[in-house]
């Protein structure tokens, strides 16, 4: 068995204009500090340049150095931005305009190009960073219709699926190539939202090698999904874990779609880490069963807490929860030490000839 790598944070809830979220040698001093031995990091030019880490082995030995003076390394590269704009339904155009550089904007075909590019790059830019596993959004053909009213026409969610394949396997080739899983973050908004969906786009990209799942139980909460099943189902396709916390408490007035409400009136809403009803015990039990490689990441979201107090919460979180799986069994002491033959004869069956 393994044991989960970890704590982690995800720099993108942080990023800012001063210090010490300016820039990346700057978070890094920051998590270091807080106990944090690795950094998910995103996609944006102010942290890391794509084109070059994506050719440069210097550039990127040098990126990793810079990270080890503080005590931590990258888990994981992030482009959920850029990924999101792989797909955009055109009722969208507008709002993720802002996730392109300004000469994009109003021009969809020009922007997804880019973020196909980004993306590719990054795939590039993990392997050179030697990193196992990348977090991404698919983005979203259908999910103006995730809603069956009015009725959908016969064809329309299997056409936005075979779409969304058609744009992703040539990317899915990238990261082949490059060794590096590409892991969706399975999120409301995104075409690939829970167990179904991502079974229907497994199936469209040819059950890819490369295709996996960023798994964050925050996201099931708000579905009233069972994230522990999830993870009995999906397990061998998960390569990312958001360590991040929800609530869900519905009433007469409000559920799961929320009544249009702002996040702190919401019945599903995310929390700081303990905060919630998140099972993380459960989950990190879970996760050491099944093997799961890689690193445990706070992603930090919450309606009520200061982002830095749930950071600082967060490094201690995740440590106790991480399980130190055994190197044996805990019924060892009681072995009886007995070989093949005695075996056997235990079973009533004839000794094996040693001579054959």
């Amino acid at each position: 068995m393994k044991t989960i790598k970890g704590p982690a944070i995800f720099l993108a809830q942080f990023l800012g204009d001063t210090a010490p979220f300016d820039t990346l040698e700057n978070l890094a001093r920051w998590a270091g500090e807080l106990g944090y031995k690795g950094i998910q990091i995103p996609c944006d030019p102010r942290l890391i340049d794509l084109s070059v880490a994506a050719q440069s082995q210097d550039y990127c030995d040098d990126l990793r150095a810079t990270l080890a003076k503080y005590g931590v390394e990258p888990t994981e590269l992030s482009t959920h931005l850029q990924g999101q704009l792989v797909a955009v339904h055109p009722a969208y155009d507008t709002l993720f305009d802002g996730f392109a550089p300004t000469e994009l904007h109003g021009k969809p075909q020009e922007r997804q190009a880019w973020a196909v590019d980004q993306v590719k790059l990054a795939a590039k830019a993990s392997a050179r960073l030697g990193l196992a596993a990348h977090a991404t959004f698919s983005g979203a053909l259908a999910w103006p219709y995730v809603y069956p009213w009015p009725q959908r026409p016969a064809g329309l969610i299997e056409e936005a699926f075979a779409e969304l394949a058609n744009r992703w396997l040539p990317i899915l080739d990238v990261f082949d190539e490059a060794g590096v899983d590409c892991a969706y973050e399975i999120h409301p908004g995104e075409d690939i939202h829970d167990g179904a969906s991502w079974e229907r786009f497994l199936a469209a990209v040819d059950n890819h090698p490369r295709a996996k799942i960023l798994f964050d139980p925050s996201h099931y909460v708000l579905q009233q999904l069972d994230y522990l099943d999830f993870i009995d189902r999906y397990h061998d396709r998960i390569a990312c874990f958001h360590v991040k916390d929800a609530e869900f408490n519905p009433t007469g007035r409000g559920g799961v779609y929320g009544g249009y409400e702002g996040w702190i009136d919401r019945a599903g809403r995310f929390r700081s880490l303990g905060d919630g009803q998140v099972d993380f015990s459960a989950i990190f039990s879970k996760m050491a069963q099944y093997d799961f490689p890689g690193w445990a990441v706070l992603e930090w979201e919450c309606a009520i807490k200061h982002a830095e107090d749930g950071a600082r919460e967060g490094a201690p979180f995740i440590r106790d929860h991480i399980i130190r799986v055994t190197e044996r069994a805990f019924d060892d002491f009681a072995s009886s030490g007995l070989d093949q033959n005695a075996n056997r004869r235990l079973l009533g069956l004839p000794p094996v000839d040693a001579s054959l």
